[in-house]
């Protein structure tokens, strides 16, 4: 493992979308675009495990880091790294890209003009920005990532979208994400220039620099709002969460699952926001509070109303992800290691319920609740995963799902008692919002003759649809190699908010 380490894996790993991305934009033949995407994938995916085996599991630090100068007159340089709590999203991120390729294989040749290349072309280039938001130890590079993800997302929506409205989805995420990168860029400088003051007054913007020099106290609450704000309207935090629904109703659903599955913006909150200004983070830890219990009701509400599977499993994600905010509220190793665990369990869970969901869309010609019912006698298969999703994803015991939200509810309830009977019962409506909207869709009566005469999962499908599943079960069997893995990391984070 030792040679394995010394190649530049994680530079590697984010060539190869990049190189991808380029080969395949060029390409006008349906065939070739998407066998070359999925080669890219895959090879991506390999690279990514290939990491998971060099990495050093005793070892809490930064690992495989790998630096270039960038713009050496600020001192801004390509620095990328992992540690045991970004380590599992790496191959994670590469397994749901490899899905949302197979899941787009004929979204590209029928549903736009543009050459098929490009809607593959854009996938592996938002694969690698989201790639390298998960290995950024630069906070300048951390932004530029966390920025190139936005531009792929608005052309895949405004170009291969569905329905009337997908224009104006994607025109309303570009400006949301697009408005919430001023306050994180402002964070970020606020962190440079705080720190150049307090120390040498050169500006550092290296992540590890950053971690062992804190900021005064004083400036830490500017950093950590202005983070907070950035951060937030990715996550997504209500009220900051209205471009969610819209663009998971107007999205390609294998785009949607992207989005759902990667909370790049909880990641933000657990690398940058909390630790580079832990002060700030532990006197305001009322306020991450109850804006994950805000969000963790008002998604598990709004997803028992809603009348479309895909608004249900939108909504689904913001309750769940209100959940890891609580769980980061709590400052114990024991949370972060759920919250950490049940963003891994989004990754699985919520990207394969939306993967199905594209099958099915493809099948029946719609996902609303009303137009479905029955859909299990015509396609089991495709009813069983996605039950298995819907499960994982509400924590039902032996799925990803549990061991996660038990860590984060035990730990919630000894730090935020109310809170953690508000998680409670957030995961009660949460139950009921993802079963009743099943039962009427999946085991209601047949009212569309096109879901009658649905077809089940093709072996392709089935084949991508395998993997999620086994791990979902896997995980929620013998959760401890994972936890394991990120317990070093975890420890050592809690300790250095607990040191200063």
């Amino acid at each position: 493992m030792t040679e394995l380490a010394s190649w530049p894996l994680l530079s590697t790993l984010l060539a190869l979308p990049v190189l991808g991305a380029l080969a395949t934009a060029v390409l006008r033949r349906a065939p070739w675009a998407q066998w070359l995407a999925l080669g890219s994938a895959v090879l991506t995916l390999l690279c990514s495990l290939l990491i998971v085996v060099a990495f050093d599991g005793s070892n809490a630090g930064f690992q495989l880091i790998d630096s270039a100068s960038w713009i050496a007159g600020l001192k801004i340089g390509y620095l990328v790294g992992v540690d045991g709590l970004s380590l599992l999203f790496l191959p994670a991120t590469a397994l749901l890209f490899c899905g949302a390729v197979l899941a787009g294989w004929r979204v590209a040749a029928t549903a736009s003009p543009v050459p098929p290349g490009l809607y593959f072309a854009l996938l592996l280039l938002l694969e690698a920005a989201t790639l390298g938001v998960f290995c950024a130890l630069d906070t300048i590079l951390f932004f530029f990532c966390w920025e190139l993800t936005v531009l792929p997302i608005y052309f895949l929506v405004s170009l291969w979208g569905i329905g009337g409205g997908r224009q104006a989805a994607a025109v309303r995420y570009f400006l949301v994400m697009l408005a919430s990168g001023v306050p994180l860029l402002f964070g970020l400088l606020a962190l440079a220039f705080g720190n150049a003051a307090a120390g040498s007054g050169a500006l550092v913007f290296d992540l590890p620099t950053l971690l062992d020099s804190p900021l005064a106290e004083r400036a830490q609450y500017t950093v950590f709002l202005l983070l907070l704000v950035g951060f937030a309207a990715k996550v997504p935090l209500v009220p900051l969460h209205t471009w969610l629904p819209a663009l998971a109703m107007g999205a390609p659903a294998a785009v949607t699952a992207l989005i759902v599955g990667l909370k790049l913006g909880a990641y933000g909150l657990i690398r940058l926001a909390i630790p580079l200004a832990p002060v700030a983070a532990s006197d305001l830890h009322w306020l991450l509070a109850g804006l994950g219990t805000l969000a963790m009701l008002y998604g598990a509400v709004a997803a028992l109303a809603h009348s479309n599977l895909r608004g249900v499993l939108a909504y689904a994600s913001l309750s769940h992800v209100g959940l890891v905010v609580l769980a980061l509220a709590t400052f114990s190793a024991s949370a972060l290691q759920g919250a950490v665990l049940q963003l891994l369990n989004f990754s699985v869970a919520g990207g394969g319920g939306f993967l199905v969901l594209s099958f099915l869309q493809r099948r029946s010609g719609s996902t609303d609740i009303a137009q479905l019912g029955g859909v299990i006698r015509s396609m089991p298969l495709l009813s069983g995963f996605f039950l298995l999703f819907g499960l994982a994803g509400i924590g039902l015991p032996g799925t990803s799902g549990f061991p996660g939200e038990l860590l984060i509810v035990v730990a919630a309830l000894h730090s935020h008692t109310g809170a953690g009977l508000a998680a409670l019962f957030g995961t009660v409506v949460g139950a009921a919002a993802f079963l009743a909207p099943f039962r009427h869709a999946f085991l209601g009566p047949l009212r569309n003759p096109d879901v009658a005469a649905g077809q089940d999962l093709l072996p392709r499908e089935l084949a991508l649809l395998l993997a999620p599943a086994l791990l979902i079960l896997g995980v929620g069997v013998y959760p401890l190699p994972i936890l394991e893995l990120l317990r070093p990391t975890a420890e050592a984070w809690v300790a250095a908010l607990a040191g200063l």
